[in-house]
């Protein structure tokens, strides 16, 4: 039942627990054990070098389903990249396993029932593990890229956004065992007991997915939207610098053969104006191109605009 409270950092680490037991296993993946007393979530936070804003984020929203109430720019990535990644190893190297071993042990393993359960599970198993492993290979090492400023050309975040596969349920394996349920009172506590762990295993998968879709994947889309504006102002900013540098390296009567060009003169029209030869006129526009790079009229004139050379009024378009 969802408890319609938002924690907050001054609330008591425990009142977590006891208002939702659930959150212990959000705790472990974000590295938090137990033993802190008294101590509020920002403290517990502070000594376990979690950020709070981010654990609190996932904590209301795997609670309460809230979303909307946190701010974007305050997420930690490396502190999303580690409660995923914490979570994925309870999942493939613990809670899928132990609940196969609790199958077995719960199970007559000779009956063919019991091996269609246990093939069910396997299959189950397989697509969880596809999936987790996927995202170890190619969303995590691409979230890292990005985090160390590298500009990563093979794959973005909208990629694994459309693939994003919604988690097997398991209507089939658990009705099967439901129906199964053997007079034997040892095998029917233990079927019980696992078939309680498959639900809850579930139903923690399908927050596990709802935290990748609502705050991990709109934080890193964020994260590429800020480095794409960062990029662009950067290579604004060497261009007007490079520009500025041109300007310098360029010699007054070079800027006067510019706004001649710009001006729409011809050569010959060139060298009237500045009393220079038509061949002078040439070798100047030549060095122009050679130190500016820029072999056309047009790209001539957007040069001397953008570098305050000549009013736009005055440009022969």
């Amino acid at each position: 039942m969802k408890q319609h409270k938002i924690y907050e950092p001054t609330d008591k680490m425990i009142l977590l627990i006891s208002d939702n037991y659930n959150v212990l296993q959000t705790m472990e993946a974000f590295g938090i054990g137990m033993g802190f007393g008294d101590k509020t979530v920002d403290e517990v936070c502070a000594e376990r070098m979690v950020d709070t804003f981010t654990f609190l984020a996932v904590v209301n929203f795997t609670i309460n389903g809230y979303h909307e109430v946190y701010d974007i720019e305050k997420l930690s990535v490396p502190t999303l990249l580690h409660y995923l990644k914490a979570s994925h190893r309870f999942f493939l190297h613990f809670q899928l396993p132990y609940i196969r071993e609790s199958l077995i042990g719960a199970l007559d393993t000779e009956n063919n029932l019991a091996k269609l359960i246990i093939k069910l599970y396997d299959g189950y198993a397989k697509e969880i593990k596809a999936h987790m492993n996927y995202e170890e290979k190619n969303v995590f090492p691409y979230v890292e890229a990005l985090l160390r400023g590298e500009e990563p050309t093979d794959y973005d975040i909208e990629t694994y956004s459309k693939h994003h596969r919604k988690t097997l349920q398991l209507h089939e394996l658990k009705n099967i065992i439901i129906k199964y349920l053997p007079d034997d009172e040892k095998r029917s506590n233990l079927l019980s007991t696992t078939l309680y762990n498959i639900y809850n295993n579930e139903e923690w998968l399908l927050l596990h997915e709802k935290v990748e879709e609502n705050i991990f994947i709109p934080v890193i889309r964020n994260m590429e939207q800020k480095q794409k504006k960062d990029d662009l102002s950067l290579k604004i900013s060497n261009m007007i610098s490079q520009n500025d540098k041109n300007v310098d390296v360029l010699s007054e009567r070079e800027k006067e053969v510019i706004v001649g060009v710009v001006q729409g003169m011809l050569n010959k029209e060139i060298a009237d104006w500045l009393h220079i030869s038509t061949n002078t006129v040439i070798t100047h526009r030549r060095n122009i191109a050679r130190k500016l790079q820029i072999h056309s009229p047009a790209g001539l004139t957007i040069y001397a605009i953008v570098n305050n050379m000549i009013d736009i009024s005055k440009v022969s378009i």
